[in-house]
């Protein structure tokens, strides 16, 4: 039996969750068996404090009393579930969903600075925090459970919101947190080799990404804006058009054929690209709308992908060039995404998200064509994650920097210095000028107090994050706090 109604079936629900501390009178539960959790355990709890019934892949207890729908997937049921409850908040606003390695928080960003220039009021879910207009809480994970994101968007609604952005990570797709969401427009960034610890292979990564694009989730987005500088977007690109959705593509490269999209035009391109340290990043936009001059303060080549993905996310909302080009230049975009540290020196010290090879490659990168003198690395791989990237990482930061620090990034249950020298084999595969210091604390003052004039330090990995987790704890780190603090104690001794 794939599905079945026991109990009395009758009553309605108000809420719905699978969170047993969230449910009150009314709610609807949703039991989920987990990898280290079981939602049955909490069934006599819940129905104690008046829950409506229970949603499982079970049948109920022989001794339960209230209403239990048994379905085939409860995860999937859930998100169904969360969006009839909320009105299917999703259908009475613009909503942007934006999956991919990199970028998709920046990207996000752009996207609620260009709705507010356009005079809109727009709501975002990211990394980062959870937003409605000028309201926000730090975000508990990329995408919140379905449950959580439908009352989220139910509450941008309410608040007169007409336009949402959320970030759509592909475990998240994977687990139905994006089933039955309308998407108004779907964004591609980039695909590269990232929690293959959860999706095996890269093929299996692409798949899941996809479901955004091809209606797997429910249904299919009014738009797909796509970079078809990546293979993998280049490749999402020719199938989604080959099967008649509307596909909008952007690029920096010229000319743009990419196997196996040989005839495939960008509809956005970018040209005349500026990036300085000091005065950020300027290039000339081309679009079907015409063509724009763009100065934005976000450093790098890398986001003027971003730019191009929330332009073309715009265009296709209604929002003007004008609009376009003032949110640009304003935008800041994601704390930890190439984040200056400010200080008086004649040095630079940015701390970055970078926590994959590709990521780490862009931004050593940046770092290496807006500097005169050396980049200086420091950085470390997060534990009980993806082990395949540590090499490559530390080769990318062998070859592109002239010291690299190696150290801890959130070791989680794994030891320190078990991570630490996995990386370490890649480092010196390219050079020998790098130290191994655990303490991230103290790799950081000493990869600032060994910066000349005209270097760059980097601060790979943690971004934003202002935690460390080493085993089951948290503690507070915040890369950008110590980064001040070693460069007041060099000030000092100056």
């Amino acid at each position: 039996m794939n599905a079945g109604l026991f109990g009395s079936g009758s009553g309605s629900a108000n809420d719905v969750t699978h969170d047993s501390r969230q449910v009150h009178e009314g709610t609807l539960f949703v039991a989920i068996k987990g990898a280290t959790s079981d939602g049955h355990r909490f069934v006599d709890d819940v129905m104690r404090r008046g829950a409506a019934g229970i949603i499982s892949e079970f049948e109920p207890p022989a001794d339960f009393q209230g209403s239990w729908l048994k379905v085939a997937d409860a995860r999937e049921a859930l998100a169904k579930a969360a969006a009839i409850v909320n009105g299917n908040p999703s259908h009475k606003l613009d909503l942007i969903g934006i999956t991919g390695t990199n970028g998709k928080t920046t990207t996000t960003y752009l996207c609620f600075a260009l709705a507010e220039a356009a005079g809109r009021k727009p709501a975002m879910l990211t990394t980062v925090e959870y937003r409605i207009g000028d309201k926000s809480e730090p975000a508990v994970r990329t995408t919140p459970e379905a449950s959580d994101t439908n009352r989220f968007l139910r509450e941008a609604v309410d608040d007169g919101c007409d336009i949402a952005v959320m970030e759509s990570s592909s475990q998240a797709i994977d687990l139905h947190r994006c089933d039955w969401l309308r998407f108004k427009v779907a964004v591609f960034t980039n695909l590269t080799r990232d929690h293959l610890d959860y999706h095996l292979t890269m093929e299996n990564y692409f798949d899941a990404k996809k479901k955004l694009f091809d209606g797997r989730l429910g249904e299919k987005p009014g738009s797909c804006v796509i970079n078809i500088d990546d293979e993998w977007g280049a490749k999402l690109a020719y199938e989604l058009r080959s099967a008649g959705q509307r596909v909008v593509t952007f690029t920096q490269k010229n000319p743009v054929a990419t196997a196996p999209v040989t005839d495939l035009a960008a509809d956005l391109t970018a040209s005349d690209i500026e990036v300085s340290l000091i005065t950020g990043t300027s290039f000339l936009l081309k679009t079907a709308s015409g063509e724009i001059n763009v100065t934005s303060p976000l450093v790098g080549k890398p986001h003027v992908y971003n730019m191009l993905a929330a332009t073309a996310t715009a265009l296709e909302l209604g929002i003007d060039l004008n609009a376009i080009r003032s949110g640009l230049s304003t935008c800041v975009g994601a704390p930890g995404r190439f984040e200056r540290v400010p200080h008086d020196g004649d040095f630079a010290v940015v701390v970055d998200y970078a926590h994959t090879d590709d990521a780490l490659l862009n931004t050593l990168k940046t770092a290496r064509d807006l500097t005169t003198g050396s980049v200086i690395t420091v950085f470390g791989c997060g534990g009980d994650r993806d082990r395949t990237k540590r090499k490559p990482m530390g080769e990318i930061a062998g070859e592109y920097s002239d010291l690299v620090v190696i150290t801890s990034d959130n070791p989680r249950n794994e030891d320190p210095l078990r991570i630490i020298s996995e990386i370490e084999i890649g480092v010196k595969e390219k050079m020998s000028n790098y130290e191994v210091i655990s303490d991230r604390r103290v790799a950081i003052f000493r990869a600032i107090s060994a910066a000349k004039s005209d270097d760059v330090v980097i601060i790979a990995g943690k971004g934003h994050e202002n935690y460390q987790i080493v085993g089951e704890n948290k503690y507070h780190f915040d890369d950008r706090e110590i980064a001040i603090e070693a460069l007041q104690k060099l000030s000092e001794e100056a």
